[in-house]
């Protein structure tokens, strides 16, 4: 059965390679499935499929007019060496859950997972639409999307990629990742704010007519490589299922047996895909959504009310600074019985008065989700405790997640079996973790800061972050965000 997409704010339908090259809609929407496809294997068959066969299942459910060689081609090419375990996303069993590590790709974090997958369906989808033009991926970044998109399209002919991040907003590790990053196709600016001023920006050159005239003209298409983009979304519902089919194959559930699922949230992709698997017919109890400081999720659930007028709180885990959840939109058109109307109507509401609220009828299509939020001393000794008690360290966002689950077990007393959803490696973080586990890092410099933590822990520096300390900075570029425009039309000589 064919897997068609359409915007959260329009009818118009359009197969899967329009919807990815695209990116964001004409209306401002963000394209999504019209309807789920289901797993239509036993969990015991699939738990025989090691992560890239298990990969091309999946996406040939969504990618309906991809060839199936098309396909494995990409995730051969995607899943390649650069990624440190052989399992790709292996599953580690400490304290009370199961943690399902993403970070073992080439820039120590989650995003690998789908952005070393989406420069192949772009080039795909070029293909097969007939396209010619030079593909221009411009994307905010909270910190990590950045030096996973510039690590996956670096060099990538036919490709520029641009990034904005938050200039004080991200830790020394990932503002060095990006900020040495090579490659002739490879822009990135600081931004003067924080990522919703970023994010906010961005959305904005996608929606101005007079600029993507221009590019168009130029022979540029401008497309996104966040997790607005469905080709950036769909490769996260992978590890979804394959980590309960690794479950199954290590005797750890019966099939068909439900498990929760946390997610360190603040852009609300991640925990989509999770919530997309549910759709499809993985079997998930409650999906849990974990936030830092910045809260704005947390309340939404508990209360129906999603208010971004508050204080930005620039935290330990700064992946998750964010008060506008992008996502979020894909979900209030589920919840809503893909009613167009009613989601222009609460996007108009949020970019007017930064605000609004859901009907009650609406609230109760909210049980899959259960949220809480950590504050960043309870990160840190969440990190510390599990640290001492079994020798596992995990990241501030990580410890986000596996906070928010025991606190959510100890008010519910379910002892249904738990995934974690572990984002970043904890050397991506390296001050607050060393921090978290008493190492003195405050007058060591950043690289002194990695070698006393693996000391410390006999845990071996990752190869990626081995010699980020001494490369070239190479993009020094810094602008407000009302001069992102401007800083566009600079790059591409419009």
């Amino acid at each position: 059965m064919e897997t068609l997409y359409k915007s959260t704010r329009g009818k118009k339908e359009v197969k899967s390679s329009e919807a990815i090259l695209n990116g964001i809609c004409d209306d401002g929407g963000l394209y999504v499935p019209i309807n789920f496809p289901n797993i239509d294997k036993s969990f015991d068959e699939l738990s025989k499929l090691n992560y890239k066969s298990l990969a091309v299942y999946v996406l040939k459910k969504y990618l309906s007019d991809f060839d199936e060689k098309d396909i494995r081609d990409s995730v051969d090419k995607a899943y390649d060496e650069k990624f440190s375990e052989k399992l790709i996303a292996p599953i580690n069993k400490k304290g009370e859950a199961y943690f399902l590590e993403l970070y073992h790709g080439p820039t120590l974090a989650f995003k690998d997972m789908a952005l070393s997958l989406l420069p192949y369906l772009l080039k795909t989808s070029c293909r097969k639409l007939k396209i010619n033009k030079e593909i221009v991926i411009l994307t905010a970044t909270s910190g990590d999307t950045g030096k996973a998109a510039l690590e996956a399209f670096s060099q990538v002919e036919g490709v520029k990629i641009i990034v904005f991040f938050p200039e004080n907003g991200v830790s020394d590790i990932q503002k060095r990742q990006m900020i040495t990053q090579e490659g002739d196709n490879t822009f990135v600016i600081g931004i003067n704010g924080n990522f919703d001023h970023a994010q906010s920006g961005v959305k904005e050159i996608f929606n101005s007519k007079e600029l993507n005239s221009s590019v168009n003209d130029k022979g540029y298409i401008l497309t996104s490589a966040n997790s607005i983009n469905i080709g950036r979304l769909l490769p996260q519902i992978i590890y979804y299922i394959y980590s309960y089919a690794q479950l199954v194959k290590n005797k750890e559930i019966e099939s068909g047996e439900n498990i929760n699922i946390v997610v360190p949230t603040g852009n609300f992709g991640n925990i989509l895909a999770a919530y997309y698997a549910k759709n499809m017919g993985l079997p998930v109890n409650k999906l849990i959504c974990a936030s830092n400081e910045n809260n704005v999720l947390t309340d939404f659930f508990n209360t129906g009310i999603y208010n971004k007028n508050r204080n930005f709180k620039v935290t330990i885990s700064p992946s998750m600074d964010i008060l506008i959840s992008s996502n979020l939109e894909r979900l209030i058109y589920e919840i809503s019985n893909h009613d167009e109307e009613v989601v222009k109507d609460i996007m108009k509401k949020l970019i007017f008065f930064g605000k609004y609220e859901l009907g009650s009828n609406f609230r109760e299509k909210l049980k899959d989700f259960y949220a809480g939020y950590v504050e960043d001393r309870d990160c840190l000794k969440t990190i510390k405790d599990l640290y001492e008690d079994t020798g596992y360290l995990i990241d501030t966002h990580t410890a986000v997640a596996y906070k928010v689950y025991k606190d959510y077990k100890y008010k519910t007393k379910d002892l249904t079996k738990t995934v974690i959803a572990s984002t970043a490696s904890p050397f991506k973080f390296t001050r607050a973790v060393c921090n978290a586990i008493g190492i003195d890092s405050d007058e060591s410099d950043d690289f002194k800061v990695l070698k006393d933590l693996s000391l410390y822990t006999n845990l071996q520096i990752p190869k990626a972050l081995e010699s980020i300390y001494i490369k070239n900075i190479l993009h020094k570029k810094n602008c407000n965000k009302k001069e992102m425009k401007m800083v566009i039309k600079e790059i591409l000589n419009l």
